[in-house]
């Protein structure tokens, strides 16, 4: 009795390696069996290579534009996190403060929460520094007076470096009685986000319409690829094969499509980058200024692929959906 329990038991507790060791069997076939239809679809893709080319430069052409205005948009976004200066205020002073005076000024706003810098330059500073900018030292030579006031140059804290913040500063500010006039160029940099946020606006606009068109693209493409089998289709479905069976070749093939469309998108803000980087060099040593335009990142580069290849495989999806189960053996 105990020795049939006892071999009962090891029947039972055997029973699940052997269970999990055929389902682990079972996942590697599946994972082996689609690795396989990948690398056989993509290199079906080849069979018709000017057909493939033409449709994956289209494709790759309609996911470069929104890739392209991504690209662009990094670089303004960091060119505008590099203007701190458009939020430098500039207050002068009146010309008959003392030095005391001027000192006292200088710490009551370094008390100020929303105020991170004051720097003070003298007229004298001011003097000299417009002599150098302006070309005209000697004819200033023999000016009476120095008609310059002093100047005290404030930096926000970050959280007010923007127009809504400036415009509070500069109106407690302005309430300050030893300071003749507060200069801050805010109507611009107001006009300048506005036109940036329309773009970008229109730019989603734009990249949502090209998605659709590469939807679009891919899903007629399949269309055509599942008229030009019928006839195999037809075969398969009369010696059993199911749908699912049949319509999986597509998925796989729209996917690469998608997905090497995002390869050439890419390369084609590489060389957008690339282009560009001579210009903007030459455009920002007019300024005494270094800006570095940068490309898609690790990250992105990814994402880009995977979006292709998702946009591929759901086009291909809703196209063997539409048509394939309309193909039946006659």
């Amino acid at each position: 009795m105990n020795n049939s329990l006892g071999a009962s038991k090891r029947k039972l507790s055997g029973s699940p390696k052997i269970n999990k060791v055929s389902f682990l069997g079972r996942v590697k076939a599946t994972i082996s069996q689609h690795i396989h239809q990948l690398v056989h679809n993509f290199m079906e893709l080849w069979k018709t290579p000017f057909a493939t080319l033409m449709t994956i430069l289209v494709l790759g052409l309609a996911l470069s534009l929104p890739t392209v205005f991504h690209v662009v948009y990094k670089n303004v976004d960091r060119v505008g996190g590099q203007w701190e200066s458009a939020s430098e205020i500039s207050l002068f002073l009146k010309k008959d403060l003392s030095d005391e005076q001027v000192q006292v000024l200088i710490n009551k706003l370094g008390l100020y929460e929303n105020i991170e810098t004051v720097t003070y330059i003298s007229r004298h500073q001011a003097l000299q520094e417009f002599k150098e900018m302006s070309g005209f030292s000697k004819a200033l030579n023999y000016l009476d007076e120095n008609p310059l006031p002093a100047v005290l140059i404030v930096i926000p804290v970050q959280s007010a470096m923007n127009p809504a913040g400036s415009k509070l500063l500069v109106a407690k500010l302005e309430r300050e009685q030893d300071i003749d006039l507060v200069r801050v160029d805010i109507d611009w940099i107001e006009k300048l986000q506005a036109i940036f946020y329309l773009v970008v606006d229109i730019v989603i606009a734009i990249a949502t319409l090209l998605l659709l068109s590469v939807l679009l693209i891919v899903s007629n493409t399949i269309r055509l690829n599942i008229l030009n089998q019928r006839a195999e289709i037809e075969v398969l479905k009369l010696v059993g094969a199911t749908n699912r069976f049949i319509q999986l070749p597509y998925l796989y093939i729209g996917a690469w499509y998608g997905f090497l469309g995002g390869v050439i998108a890419w390369l084609f803000s590489v060389i957008m980058v690339i282009w560009l980087e001579s210009g903007v060099d030459n455009l920002t040593g007019l300024y005494k200024a270094k800006f570095d335009i940068i490309s898609l990142n690790f990250n992105e580069s990814i994402i880009l692929l995977i979006i292709g290849a998702l946009l591929g495989l759901i086009a291909s999806f809703i196209s063997v959906k539409q048509y394939l189960v309309t193909i039946e053996p006659k």
